[in-house]
């Protein structure tokens, strides 16, 4: 099985800070018009967030894989409720790579699996080199080409 690129972690990790950052700004404007807060408990929430997040970053990296099997695509992820999907190649509707802002600056992509099925059937798999996110796509493309052409009645 395949793992994700280790600079994963810091695109967690950086997404957590903004989080966190976002929280605290929100937590110092409700110091600063509202209710008083001590500026040790913004602080400290603070610190304890971006924590739990590089710890999450982490054990995440340390759990996520995936693998391209002979009639689906299986992915392993999870770190506080452990997710097996297995995602048969002639569910697959479309393959989409992306790369965000914080994804660019990291030097990462993603590939975005669509399924058939109700309404937010999609896999993201997260962390992949541009060049290895391009080749996934393709290649989940053509196995579900073939897929649907072995499929069919």
């Amino acid at each position: 099985m395949e793992s994700l690129h280790p600079r994963v972690r810091l695109l967690w990790v950086l997404s957590t800070v903004i989080q966190a950052s976002v929280l605290g700004v929100i937590a110092y404007l409700v110091d600063r018009f509202a209710v008083s807060l001590p500026q040790t408990v913004i602080v400290g929430g603070w610190v304890v967030l971006v924590l739990l997040g590089v710890v999450h970053a982490v054990a995440a990296h340390r759990i996520w894989r995936f693998d391209l099997q002979d009639d689906s695509l299986f992915l392993l992820r999870g770190v506080v409720t452990r997710t097996d999907t297995s995602v048969p190649y002639v569910r697959v509707q479309h393959v989409d790579t992306t790369r965000g802002p914080i994804e660019r600056a990291v030097g990462l992509a993603s590939v975005v699996v669509y399924t058939a099925g109700t309404r937010g059937a999609d896999i993201t798999i997260p962390g992949l080199r541009p060049e290895r996110a391009t080749e996934l796509r393709e290649r989940l493309r053509d196995l579900a080409n073939e897929s649907e052409a072995t499929d069919a009645v």
